[in-house]
C-alpha cells in the first residue's frame, strides 16, 4: 500500500507542484475534495510563484487550517490556534533545512542547495504526520 508521502512524491513526478503534491496526498485524511484542493494549491508552488515560502510547507499550512478552523460559522475564533500550528510547522521545517524560503532552499541566494523539491515534500509530509495527524 502506498503511503501518503509516496503518493505526494508520485504526484510531484506527474507534474503537480510542491503544494499540490502535499495537499492532494492528504485529501482523504482531511476530508477534502481533491479537484478543489488541486486548483486551490496551484498558485502556491515555487514559493507562491515568487520563490518565497516553500510550496510543500505552504501545503502543510493549508492542511493546518483545515484541521484547526471551525469555518465560516465562527470567524476569527480559531485563527490563533491555526497560526500557532503554522508557526510550529515552519519552525520545525526551518530547523531541519536551515530555511523555509524556496530561493534559499534551492541555492538561488548563495549557490548552496539546502534541499530539493522532493526532499521538501518529504519533510512537509513528515511534519504533517507528526504534528497534524498524530492527534487527529
Amino acid at each position: 500500500m502506498e503511503t501518503r508521502m509516496e503518493r505526494a512524491e508520485r504526484l510531484h513526478k506527474m507534474g503537480y507542484n510542491c503544494a499540490q503534491s502535499v495537499v492532494c496526498a492528504y485529501c482523504d485524511a482531511f476530508d477534502l475534495d481533491e479537484e478543489t484542493a488541486f486548483k486551490m494549491a496551484e498558485g502556491f508552488g515555487s514559493g507562491m510563484g515568487l520563490f518565497e515560502v516553500c510550496g510543500a510547507l505552504t501545503g502543510a499550512f493549508m492542511l493546518a487550517g483545515v484541521k484547526g478552523s471551525k469555518g465560516t460559522a465562527h470567524p476569527g475564533e480559531t485563527k490563533g490556534r491555526t497560526y500557532q500550528a503554522t508557526r510550529a510547522l515552519g519552525k520545525a521545517f526551518q530547523e531541519k533545512n536551515g530555511s523555509y524560503l524556496c530561493h534559499e532552499l534551492k541555492g538561488m541566494t548563495d549557490g548552496v542547495v539546502r534541499r530539493t523539491c522532493p526532499g521538501c515534500i518529504e519533510d512537509a509530509c513528515r511534519l504533517i504526520e507528526e504534528q497534524l495527524l498524530e492527534n487527529k
